[in-house]
């Protein structure tokens, strides 16, 4: 058992290796030296008690760190001990046990079959999603803040909308300032490139690319889009993600780990890629890849480390009287899980890469898109904003579709929660995540979905009903995403 100084200075030693080489590490290191020389009275071998708290000092409760609002960690909480009751009465009804160790020969025939999964046609009849995104939205849909009161409100129209919580989302001249890069006079790669910007400034774009070192460059530079051949390498920077032999040997490691044990999840995962990317015209041909990061994925310890920052908990369930926290993520996938995957097999084929790619993705950012929480990047707030959005600047329409009982929200809603991943076109999709990881934020998400309705306003406000109204929405894969969020922003009236 460690002690807490212990503890620390492994959590200490993990944030440093996680900055070195990047921009911030640099920032940081020069600082500390500018300091040194202006206070002489800070002494290297009494730094770490000069920064600590006090023991007396009232420290926030764990909970408290990973959501503030108490009525959030009470719903996230509710909606936990749903989705595991699901997952339980599965595994009792099925009489299949939640975690098992494969027999020798059921090891031999997955590690010979282990790069050609997807010709294996397993049964899987039996088994349904544990929860698809309209099941969740329901859950979101019922959120109160049990201390607000709503005839508070000076606007009527804060009614108008789906999501019935008092969160700060940024307005129209907010996102224009914190997405100045995305301006209509500014350069975006990506976009007609031939057509709209001069050889000349492509050209230059992709040099200065090629020249990015650390991850914080790469980040200000994927703002304005990444050069299809410079992406993966661009992201991979972002994320700090390096498959050094050390990330290849844990990737090894989580592969045995699946050949050694058999997970009930592991039937979900099969599910959903087969419900999804499979039957995906872009998707299709990586089915194979998907399952092998999806069930390592589903092994990896090191995934329990966001729940410290994520207002979510991982369940716990039993292997011949142990947990099995040792040998799984805590993660259960939903109905579309596999789309936050499958866009990343254009960048990177190998494995390895791939994985540790998608692992970091999902830690920084899709996790929040299927938790409960007030952060600016949940999916609560990315709803509400949404709803905003379209309420402030095209009220007759969000009221016209309201009357019709066709809510805006239930039809953006799955395209908000998987990053619209199977409903754009796949490049125009990188375009998106490039934005996201440029930003740091998800909060682009909601943007577009309320540029989509606006594009598509005219033929919305001739619909009767939701079916017709999906209808008109139905088909996104020709939309060009970036101009539909520059003229959103940047060229509505406010």
């Amino acid at each position: 058992m460690m002690d807490d100084g212990t503890e620390l200075s492994l959590t200490i030693a993990q944030i440093v290796q996680r900055l070195k080489g990047s921009h911030l590490h640099s920032q940081i290191e020069r600082q500390a030296k500018v300091s040194k020389g202006l206070l002489p009275e800070i002494k290297l071998e009494s730094l770490k008690e000069d920064v600590q708290l006090p023991p007396s000092h009232p420290s926030a409760p764990p909970e408290h760190l990973k959501e503030p609002l108490a009525y959030m960690r009470k719903a996230q909480a509710s909606w936990e001990k749903r989705v595991l009751k699901s997952l339980n009465s599965m595994s009792t009804e099925l009489e299949v046990p939640l975690a098992r160790m494969r027999p020798a020969v059921e090891q031999k025939e997955l590690t010979n079959k282990w790069n050609e999964m997807g010709t294996d046609e397993p049964d899987l009849s039996r088994f349904r999603p544990v929860y698809a995104p309209k099941d969740f939205l329901e859950v979101l849909i019922g959120l109160r803040n049990p201390n607000h009161d709503s005839s508070e409100d000076v606007s009527i129209k804060s009614h108008w909308g789906l999501i019935q919580v008092p969160l700060n989302v940024r307005d129209i001249p907010q996102l224009r300032r914190a997405y100045s890069e995305l301006n209509l006079t500014s350069g975006q790669l990506g976009i007609d490139d031939h057509a709209h910007i001069h050889p000349g400034i492509y050209q230059k774009f992709t040099y200065i690319s090629c020249t990015i070192q650390d991850s914080a460059a790469a980040q200000q530079y994927s703002r304005q889009g990444c050069p299809t051949g410079l992406r993966a390498d661009l992201w991979a920077l972002i994320l700090n993600s390096t498959n050094q032999p050390q990330d290849v040997m844990h990737y090894e490691q989580l592969m045995a780990g699946v050949i050694q044990h058999d997970l009930l999840v592991d039937n979900l995962i099969y599910k959903d890629v087969k419900l999804t990317a499979s039957n995906d015209d872009y998707y299709f041909v990586f089915e194979d890849f998907l399952y092998q990061v999806l069930l390592c994925f589903s092994r990896d310890t090191a995934v329990l480390e966001h729940f410290k920052y994520n207002s979510a908990t991982p369940p716990r369930s039993y292997i011949q009287g142990e947990t099995i926290n040792l040998l799984w993520t805590g993660v259960i996938p939903f109905h579309g899980f596999s789309m936050y995957v499958a866009p990343l097999c254009f960048l990177y084929n190998e494995p390895s890469k791939l994985y540790s790619v998608f692992r970091e993705m999902y830690i920084r950012y899709f996790f929040r898109l299927h938790s409960i929480s007030s952060s600016p990047s949940g999916i609560v707030s990315l709803c509400l904003q949404f709803e905003r959005l379209l309420q402030t600047h095209l009220p007759q329409l969000f009221y016209h579709l309201r009357q019709i009982g066709a809510q805006p929200l239930r039809i953006a809603f799955k395209w908000m929660v998987r990053g619209f991943s199977g409903y754009l076109s796949t490049d125009q999709l990188l375009l998106l995540w490039d934005r996201i990881l440029g930003y740091d934020s998800l909060e682009v998400v909601a943007v577009l979905a309320a540029a989509v309705f606006a594009f598509r306003a005219e033929n919305l406000m001739e619909v009767t009903s939701l079916a017709s109204a999906e209808a008109v929405l139905a088909d996104l894969s020709t939309l060009k995403v970036i101009p539909l969020i520059q003229i959103f922003l940047f060229a509505t009236a406010i």
